[in-house]
């Protein structure tokens, strides 16, 4: 269920005491086992080294932009084990430590890391659970509030990766369970050991490719997390439709592009990511747009 809501009681007030620091507010959406959170939400995959691998540049700026994202309103952050690794979860509890009342922090177990930009899908029931309990202390967290399997990897059935997220979940060390870069039969058969929560698949104005794991997720009441949401190409080059619909609005092409995605379903919950306040005060910004039904089919059409 999608609420059109303001800020509530449920999500404690922002940091700073300045109240125009705060943007408005996106549209929330109820996911199940973890409640309600805004749709528009922050990935912290961008705040570590380059290659998402090792320490950022500088940590002080990297925990200023998490600090600004709970500022600014934002109430769900995504992150993983693999984000550093471990480097991204530890910045969070930094910055935000001990968590203020209503924010979510999702997080990611599956994947081991052999260098920058590696990624080998890893899930072996034992390393699934030491993962879970490693971020469980780096978060300075008893329960996750939302874990979800960043792959399933094929050389382990899948019924024993799903297991072991469920066993996880009566065990009480997470609240919620997810899965990342699925199809709809994978969705269906996770859906046998456990109810997931969400789904984060690769989605975009030029990437539509999940487009049926989007519809199984608005069917099924499961929040749809696209990553690479601002990735546009040629049409954010100057003269293309991004590129138009952006000057029309006084928006950035990247304001844009997240503003289709919110309106492209109620169950969408795009996570911009960034390593710079000022790339997160305008992402964020995109709450503020709403597109006219012209440039909506525009985008729409000029995409597929």
């Amino acid at each position: 269920m999608v609420r059109n809501t303001q800020h509530t009681d449920e999500v404690a007030a922002p940091m700073s005491h300045d109240s125009t620091n705060q943007l408005e507010l996106s549209a929330t959406i109820d996911l199940k086992d973890v409640g309600t959170v805004h749709r528009l939400g922050f990935g912290a995959m961008r705040i570590v080294g380059n290659g998402v691998w090792g320490e950022p540049a500088d940590r002080g700026a990297a925990v200023a932009v998490v600090r600004r994202a709970v500022e600014l309103g934002v109430d769900f952050i995504d992150t993983a084990d693999s984000y550093g690794p471990n480097i991204s979860e530890e910045i969070i509890a930094e910055a935000l430590h001990p968590y203020k009342k209503g924010l979510k922090i999702a997080t990611k177990v599956g994947f081991t890391r052999t260098g920058p930009n590696q990624w080998i899908p890893v899930g072996r029931p034992e390393y699934l659970r030491q993962q879970t309990e490693l971020s469980l202390r780096k978060l300075k967290v008893d329960t996750l509030d939302l874990l979800q399997l960043h792959r399933i990897d094929p050389k382990v059935g899948g019924e024993e990766q799903f297991g072991v997220l469920r066993e996880l979940q009566d065990e009480g060390k997470v609240r919620a369970l997810g899965l990342s870069q699925v199809s709809v039969a994978e969705l269906e058969a996770a859906g046998k050991h456990f109810t997931v929560s969400t789904v984060q698949n690769r989605y975009n104005l030029t990437d539509r490719s999940s487009e049926d794991v989007l519809r199984y997720s608005e069917e099924n009441g499961i929040g749809f997390i696209p990553w690479a949401p601002i990735s546009a190409g040629e049409l954010a080059q100057p003269g293309g439709p991004l590129d138009e619909a952006a000057k029309r609005l006084g928006a950035t092409t990247s304001q844009v592009a997240l503003a289709w995605l919110l309106r492209r379903s109620p169950v969408m919950m795009p996570i911009p990511g960034t390593g710079s306040v000022q790339h997160l005060e305008e992402n964020m910004a995109a709450a503020n747009i709403t597109l006219d039904d012209d440039t909506f089919a525009e985008l729409e059409a000029a995409g597929k």
